[in-house]
């Protein structure tokens, strides 16, 4: 069996499923359970100074699919609505019963070094592993100058984590916020103030639905609503990019990503590794479908990496990175075509409704002597663009096919009908 076992920013961990800062983290109850279900570690909910935030009721709303699939959740809670000393003592507590797992502390306190400097040595005397610097929550705490408020301007992220680095011994994980025009900008900013990992991504600025009847946002307080910060499986993309945005950009080069957004299962863990992470972190999956789901997250991933020939994490940690690029040097001369499996097909013509309405109209509908249609591609109009391939209902019935074009590769900064084109 592959080996899952890690160290992330030199902190050790038998796999590296952590549960991120939130709701399953709260409290030591939380935390023991999920220990004892497999997770190699957890990010303590965010502590923050005395007195503890308040939080609302209700707190939650959800965007579903069909069937009432939750596809990502909203969520205006805000950090631990318990007092420091409680929380420190259950850490302690915690990391004392289970040294193998990695524990990490989540904080989140006014921009004032003072601040950080009176908290840091409480943190580190708990034992803890490390910690994580909230510079993401998108609500409630940006009104108190914390959170997305220091995330969003690269001067302040410098600096907390400079004071982080010199008032504390433990790995320093920077915690980014998506709400923001270039997620490397904020990273770089971690970068120079010494920081040990970065992790992402944070909650986006969010409002699921609204209540037509009552004409309020959801979740309602009282006969109001506010944005929160979305999370689960429709943020996955979003997540990706960002970390892959960090993993191949010069200034962040080697620093340690922790990758956070939508990871549901072993394949969602193992394309945040692929795109160069070390370390993933799990929330809104957790927190509807329970602990247990990291059981089959650890024996999914493992088997797969032995079927790929892969003895550790590491292995294969950034081999997507160099395969990922600007689009200007995509090589415009490669080409694919639709090709449909007529045995798998079941007719029911999506794929040429798509692309007669909104694409190429390169899917004619072929009437038989039946009644029924039949649906062929018709070679020199398409483009390869996937559509009819993401509107078919059928896995594999429609697959893109490689043609040789004939021609070398050329990408936009050579063409010649690139006005702006590099010289070469």
């Amino acid at each position: 069996m592959a080996d899952l076992s890690i160290v992330f920013a030199g902190i050790k961990a038998p796999n590296p499923f952590w549960l991120a800062s939130a709701p399953p983290t709260d409290k030591a109850y939380n935390v023991v359970r999920a220990f004892e279900a497999g997770w190699g570690g957890v990010v303590w909910k965010t502590l923050g100074e005395d007195p503890a935030a308040v939080n609302v009721s209700s707190r939650y709303s959800a965007h579903y699919g069909a069937n009432r699939e939750v596809l990502g959740i909203n969520n205006i809670e805000l950090i631990t609505d318990r007092s420091l000393e409680i929380n420190l003592r259950e850490i302690t507590q915690v990391k004392k019963d289970w040294p193998d797992r990695a524990l990490i502390v989540s904080l989140m306190v006014p921009c004032v070094e003072e601040s950080w400097k009176n908290i840091l040595p409480l943190v580190e005397a708990t034992g803890c592993d490390g910690i994580e610097l909230n510079f993401g929550c998108p609500h409630g705490m940006p009104e108190r100058g914390m959170g997305a408020a220091v995330g969003q301007v690269p001067e302040y992220v410098e600096q907390v984590t400079r004071w982080c680095k010199t008032y504390c011994s433990l790995p320093v994980i920077v915690k980014l916020t998506p709400n923001i025009t270039d997620i490397r900008v904020a990273a770089r900013a971690a970068y120079r103030g010494g920081a040990d990992a970065v992790s992402l991504i944070n909650t986006i600025n969010s409002i699921t639905s609204v209540d037509l009847e009552r004409m309020v946002a959801l979740p309602v307080v009282g006969t109001q609503s506010t944005h929160g910060g979305y999370c689960g499986s429709a943020v996955k993309p979003i997540a990706l990019n960002m970390v892959a945005e960090i993993a191949r950009d010069p200034q962040t080069q080697g620093l340690p990503i922790c990758g956070i957004g939508g990871i549901g299962n072993w394949r969602d863990a193992a394309e945040f590794v692929a795109l160069g992470c070390g370390a993933v972190q799990v929330c809104t999956a957790a927190m509807l479908h329970g602990f247990r789901i990291v059981e089959e997250m650890k024996d999914g991933l493992s088997r797969w990496m032995d079927s790929q020939g892969y003895a550790s994490l590491q292995e294969f940690s950034g081999r997507a990175v160099g395969n990922t690029t600007d689009w200007k040097y995509l090589d415009i001369n490669y080409q694919v075509i639709a090709k449909i499996d007529q045995e798998a097909c079941i007719g029911c013509g999506r794929c040429h409704i798509a692309c007669e309405d909104t694409s190429h109209q390169a899917i004619a509908s072929l009437k038989l002597a039946d009644g029924t249609h039949k649906y062929e591609v018709i070679d020199d109009e398409c483009v390869g663009c996937n559509l009819c391939q993401i509107t078919c209902p059928v896995a594999d019935c429609i697959e893109m096919v490689p043609i040789d074009s004939g021609k070398p590769y050329l990408n936009w900064t050579q063409d010649p009908r690139n006005p702006y084109r590099e010289a070469v």
